[in-house]
């Protein structure tokens, strides 16, 4: 029998979100990958767009800004209609996403942190 394997979705990390979806945002996630439900986001501030935010970049996606909500097949086009959480809401921080330059807990703590002062509260 093969093995089959689920895809991430929003309830492995989504705890809480505001009344009609006042938590949520549609934006526009660069090509660059293949996103999940739970991927921390930073937004290149030269375009305005989302991506998986990493900690050594230098564009403004260094900052954890949201966490997709919905899945974005980035890989090759940029998809216009992703779902983020932008505030007001609780995550489950073990549910998240994170890129691997976020490599160490005091990384993904200031992460976490940056979510923090856009209104996304982790769980500990």
């Amino acid at each position: 029998m093969p093995t089959l394997t689920e895809p991430n979705r929003s309830g492995d990390f989504l705890l809480f979100e505001e009344d009609h979806h006042y938590s949520r945002d549609v934006v526009t996630i660069a090509a660059s990958a293949d996103l999940e439900p739970g991927t921390v986001l930073g937004k290149v501030t030269a375009s305005g767009k989302f991506i998986r935010s990493v900690e050594t970049a230098s564009d403004g996606s260094e900052t954890a800004a949201a966490v997709l909500l919905s899945p974005a097949k980035a890989e090759t086009a940029d998809v216009t209609d992703a779902l983020v959480i932008a505030r007001h809401a609780r995550v489950k921080r073990h549910g998240l996403l994170f890129d691997a330059s976020y490599d160490d807990t005091t990384k993904r703590d200031a992460a976490v942190a940056e979510l923090a002062s856009v209104g996304i509260l982790t769980d500990v």
